[in-house]
């Protein structure tokens, strides 16, 4: 039967909404399908009175600490009005975060396109195209923000910004953020309230949802901030300023950036460390020696933090526990990380820093090498 003139025609809009609400239900299925993220212990000295727990984020569909990120960005746009039916995705990512968008991003339907560096790991490049996205690269890495800019602006999409979104789009006060899951993972535990939480920072997000919600929980639990030589984090938290830059890239993927992100929240922080680069993919390395668990450079980052506050409690006698993440597996740097000749002709030299993880295991004395100047 044909339409007459006062016959209800649905609306655009309504179309729209019907899309997004499915294209919710969508992101929340794929969330309530995964069950949490185990939570390791590192074996140490009984005497030392401390215990060290892993939070295995590799464990993620995509792999990686990003998924949780992704997933808050993209309800978070798509709750907006920023993303619909139409709309091309687009970030600027050095890998990880990219990978994670592009499964979501097929998920819901939509296209996917990645701006990164062209030095980004050929096994990121592989994952997000797999998911379906496409890779824009520049020569640059600060040249990212401008062009995914551009390329969402020349397209009509949406620039889902990680950079400037990741500190709002996490529900800092629970809704099973991962500071929310540590916590409650560990109530059993012999020290159930960490003396220390230790991160690094890409976009900021983590630290500030974590942060955020150690103060609203009221916990003594203090947070730790690592960051990779070059970074702007570090010297601009030393600093006080927010717009503190070093145009530098990282050469730990996935943390560390060469200017302050908008999603950094300083103010939440108790301590920031800085982390030579030789020293994460030493510890990166170490970690697979002794566990036989592959992870990423970042997860080297956390872990040479970690022993730092490890010999500081044994010094002053404080017994307790100290939480941080895997943040990814090592899989995807095996043409980096892993690769002799990549780290030799990045001019890294592991051994003073492999030597000082095995000493103080060993022993408990810490004594790192000078920093490199």
């Amino acid at each position: 039967m044909s339409e007459t003139p006062h016959d209800p025609v649905p609306h655009a809009s309504a179309r729209t909404r019907d899309w997004v609400h499915e294209a919710i239900r969508l992101v929340e299925a794929d969330a309530n399908r995964s069950a949490d993220t185990h939570l390791h212990v590192l074996p140490l000295p009984p005497q030392w009175g401390v215990e060290v727990y892993l939070k295995d984020e590799s464990v993620h569909p995509t792999g990686s600490l990003k998924h949780r990120l992704a997933r808050s960005l993209f309800l978070y746009a798509l709750a907006n009005g920023w993303v619909t039916e139409r709309t091309t995705v687009v970030e600027a990512s050095s890998g990880s975060t990219a990978v994670s968008e592009a499964y979501f991003a097929r998920l819901i339907g939509v296209p996917f396109v990645a701006v990164m560096p062209r030095a980004t790991s050929p096994e990121k490049i592989a994952l997000i195209e797999r998911y379906g996205g496409r890779c824009h690269f520049v020569d640059r890495a600060p040249d990212m923000y401008g062009e995914a800019e551009r390329l969402a602006a020349e397209c009509g999409g949406h620039y889902i910004d990680q950079f400037t979104h990741a500190e709002r789009a996490t529900d800092w006060r629970g809704n099973n953020n991962i500071a929310e899951s540590i916590i409650s993972q560990l109530a059993l535990e012999q020290h159930p309230v960490p003396e220390w939480i230790v991160v690094g920072a890409g976009t900021g997000g983590t630290s500030a949802t974590i942060g955020r919600y150690l103060r609203y929980r009221r916990l003594a639990t203090r947070l730790a901030v690592v960051d990779p030589e070059g970074s702007a984090f570090f010297p601009g938290w030393v600093a006080g300023v927010t717009d503190y830059s070093t145009g530098l890239p990282s050469r730990i993927e996935g943390i560390g950036r060469p200017r302050m992100e908008p999603s950094f929240v300083p103010s939440v922080i108790d301590l920031m460390i800085p982390v030579p680069d030789a020293a994460s993919v030493a510890a990166a390395r170490h970690l697979h020696g002794v566990t036989g668990r592959w992870a990423g450079g970042s997860t080297g980052t956390n872990l040479w933090g970690v022993w730092q506050l490890v010999a500081r409690m044994r010094a002053e006698g404080v017994r307790g526990s100290v939480v941080t993440l895997i943040c990814d597996g090592g899989e995807r740097y095996r043409h980096s990380y892993y690769d002799d000749e990549w780290v030799a002709a990045q001019g890294l030299d592991l051994a003073p820093y492999t030597a000082t993880l095995e000493r103080f295991l060993a022993t408990g004395t810490w004594s790192p090498p000078d920093p490199p100047a």
